[in-house]
């Protein structure tokens, strides 16, 4: 059963906190507080709240504490939570024929007892919205995405929902088995359904549609021009793979004689409603267009590395005016499933560029909240802390053994280790409480999400 909002008129009051509110002008408070009224931020500011505030039905004292903008996560791939552990040493392509038939395999059960173990992960690390990419349609899985719908819901997290697709498998010259494909026609169907089934494009949303063919070596040119086609009719964004390695760019040139971008630019996937996850390889020209065009990027550091994918020019991509948000990727590729983490490691594998201010340890935290936000399409929503805007908070203690000898708190945050998350509020509802989720039983989770991963791994022939 999905989370309801909270009442209108009830407040929530943080207070004796230090705030990195990520506003356009990284505006800061030392000691400063945070009113939610309702599912909204009523006031931000220095000092204590006003004492006068009626109905405050919870006032927290955050002496020791961070308050920044909840997490967004613009690319992950929940189904992969029951595959985690597998084809560990293996670069991209390998590693998606090593798995692919397992994936082939799923149903709608297995993957909300999946979402539900990746939701509950994004939750605990400080993520209050997030994408995922659903790519594997099985033909006997059931309602797939309405089973993954369900189990987020359940745990009170803002979703956008990817409808992704495959119809190029290795007979076309793709890399998916042939029986994990559907055909393009069905899929421009389905995507359409999900669309006016579940999309909701109001200010306080918890749950959009964008329509994400896979990869270029794994979908074909019809598709690709027929989903942007079918996107732009209907008003929502366009997601896919881009770049996300030279492999795929020797893919492109042999299969399409272009490179990623300029295939992508040829079928009309280039704009500000559109966002590629991982862009590793990519040049001057092809970061000029997406600069250009407002076409996003969705920065997997952890995955990038897990997959020797390389490290994307993030801080080029920056200077350029790119959008740049921070994702997780499938957890089959990042075994951690948290987002916290990769503020850290974001920060840090850049900065192997050879340039220590590559990135810093507040245009981290950005690339984290306003940064996705952006690439979603949900600025003007959430993404930072100011009145207004969707009470989507994280409190984070960092008076701990860990961080309190750590002089900035926001580099305890991007620096240190992932701080204890102490409050999690989205839409004005608290899901995580001293570092517990507070709507479902985590045990129970976890002891779904083995079943899970055996009965799928028993399944394989």
């Amino acid at each position: 059963m999905a989370v309801q909002p909270p009442p209108a008129d009830q407040r929530i009051v943080i207070e004796n906190v230090a705030i990195a509110t990520v506003d356009a002008n990284d505006t800061e408070y030392a000691r400063g507080h945070v009113v939610v009224l309702g599912n909204k931020i009523e006031s931000v500011g220095n000092g204590p709240a006003p004492q006068w505030l009626d109905n405050v039905v919870r006032r927290i004292n955050g002496e020791g504490h961070l308050v920044t903008p909840g997490l967004v996560n613009t690319h992950h791939h929940f189904y992969q939570w029951i595959t985690r552990g597998l084809a560990q040493d293996n670069i991209l392509f390998d590693w998606l024929v090593a798995l692919y038939p397992t994936w082939a395999r799923i149903d709608d059960k297995l993957v909300h007892a999946a979402a539900q173990g990746s939701t509950a992960a994004l939750l605990k690390s400080g993520c209050t919205t997030a994408s995922d990419h659903h790519y594997v349609f099985p033909k006997d899985g059931g309602d797939i995405l309405g089973a993954e719908i369900e189990a987020v819901q359940e745990l009170g997290m803002r979703f956008t929902a990817l409808r992704g697709s495959m119809d190029r498998s290795k007979k076309d010259g793709g890399l998916p088995p042939d029986h994990a494909v559907e055909k393009t026609e069905d899929i421009l169907i389905a995507s359409e359904a999900a669309v006016d089934k579940y999309h909701d494009a109001s200010f306080d949303s918890m749950l959009q549609i964008a329509i994400a063919p896979c990869s270029p070596f794994s979908v074909s040119t019809e598709l690709m021009r027929e989903a942007a086609v079918l996107a732009r009719r209907k008003g929502v964004r366009l997601h896919t793979h881009g770049s996300e390695t030279a492999e795929e760019e020797q893919f492109c040139k042999e299969l399409f004689g272009m490179g990623p971008t300029d295939y992508f630019e040829s079928t009309g996937w280039l704009g500000e409603d559109v966002w590629m996850a991982h862009c590793v390889h990519m040049n001057d020209s092809d970061i000029a267009k997406f600069a250009e065009t407002g076409t996003g990027v969705a920065h997997c550091p952890s995955s990038n590395a897990r997959l020797a994918a390389g490290i994307a020019r993030v801080p080029d991509m920056l200077r350029a005016g790119v959008p740049v948000g921070l994702g997780v990727d499938g957890t089959a590729s990042n075994e951690s499933g948290e987002l916290g983490t990769e503020l850290r490691n974001a920060l840090l594998i850049n900065r192997l560029h050879g340039r220590p201010d590559a990135l810093t340890a507040r245009s981290s935290l950005r690339l984290g909240t306003m940064g996705g936000a952006r690439v979603l399409g949900r600025q003007n929503e959430i993404g930072s802390i100011e009145v207004g805007k969707l009470a989507d908070l994280a409190l984070w203690k960092i008076d701990g053994i860990m961080h309190s000898s750590i002089a900035d708190p926001v580099a305890a945050l991007t620096l240190g280790a992932l701080p204890p998350l102490a409050l999690l509020l989205v839409n004005g509802n608290a899901v995580v409480e001293k570092g517990n989720l507070t709507t479902v039983n985590e045990d129970k989770i976890a002891q779904a999400c083995a079943r899970a991963a055996k009965e799928l791994a028993s399944r394989e022939v």
